[in-house]
């Protein structure tokens, strides 16, 4: 049996992978277990492993990370995957395939083909539940939100500070989340955006202070206020379309063009591009060296 582990959600491809390899080793041992990676085996290595017996088993099972690293593996692909051993099962594991390739349209075709898509928010907020619940603790659905917000819709942290969380308290609280988690930076530039947009400039400048102290660069906060600029602007001039047509063609996510059109209610086109071409200002000064970029940075949160 050849299966194909693919998509953006490396954490759910990865519990795959590792449900499978387990469940064969538990069956049959790790002498029957081959894993080769594209990007340091030959070509020669993978036929060779695909068409070979097991060894002291009666099956065999082989790993295939990003084969196609290899461009010759894809191009005799089918070739490959016919002469291997009726004794072998394979996995392949190719995070990132060009849909327009006519190696993903044989894949696509002809082995047991699994695709694995980025959990948006809400089935965030939903699998965090239940993951608490599976492993004897709690988390609500108004923290397990909260924490999507703080953290960001990535699917592998999320589940490392979970456990982290769970392991303090098995009844997960915001105090401990508080408590145990930083809030990621682009979080922050979202919620410092938010305050100045909404003239609350003390706490637009405290988080500000907040994140300097944990030693992020003014440069790099300027970058990610210009890319939730961006954002927003996407977003206040995309009319009435819904946030999948924005995300959809914009290339981005659903949680951040959702997230993001809280910000602009309210505004105009105009009240963004006033920011916009504040922002611009500041980059284009900094990089003519005539601007000190965390003075005009403060400068912008105070309104000065």
């Amino acid at each position: 049996m050849i299966t194909v582990l693919s998509g953006e959600n490396g954490f759910a491809l990865q519990q795959e992978l590792r449900r499978i390899v387990d469940g064969f080793v538990a069956e049959h041992g790790d002498l029957a277990l081959v894993r080769l990676d594209g990007e340091d085996s030959t070509v020669a290595q993978m036929q060779e492993a695909l068409e070979s017996v097991p060894f002291l088993a009666s099956r065999k099972l082989v790993v295939l990370s990003s084969p196609s690293a290899q461009k010759e593996f894809a191009e005799r692909a089918q070739d490959l995957l016919a002469d291997m051993s009726d004794v072998t099962d394979v996995v392949v594991v190719e995070p990132k395939l060009d849909k327009r390739s006519s190696y993903y349209k044989f894949l696509k075709s002809h082995t047991q083909f699994k695709e694995f898509t980025e959990l948006d928010a809400g089935r965030l907020v939903g699998w965090l539940s239940d993951q608490a619940k599976l492993q004897g603790g709690s988390l609500s659905t108004a923290d397990a939100r909260y924490l999507v917000e703080r953290l960001g819709a990535h699917q592998q942290l999320l589940a490392n500070e979970l456990n982290k969380l769970l392991a303090y308290d098995a009844q997960v609280s915001r105090g401990s989340i508080d408590m145990l988690t930083e809030a990621s930076p682009q979080s922050t530039i979202f919620d410092l955006l938010d305050a100045i947009l909404a003239d609350r400039r003390r706490d637009a400048m405290r988080l500000y202070e907040e994140q300097r102290q944990l030693r992020v660069e003014p440069q790099q906060l300027l970058a990610m206020l210009a890319w939730q600029l961006h954002v927003m602007s996407v977003v206040v001039t995309a009319g009435s379309r819904s946030d999948a047509e924005i995300a959809s063609t914009a290339k981005l996510s659903p949680y951040v063009v959702k997230k993001t059109r809280s910000l602009t209610r309210g505004k105009s086109a105009r009240d963004v591009q006033q920011m916009v071409a504040q922002v611009l200002d500041i980059d284009v000064g900094s990089k003519q060296g005539k601007v000190d970029v965390d003075q005009a940075l403060r400068n912008l949160i105070v309104g000065a």
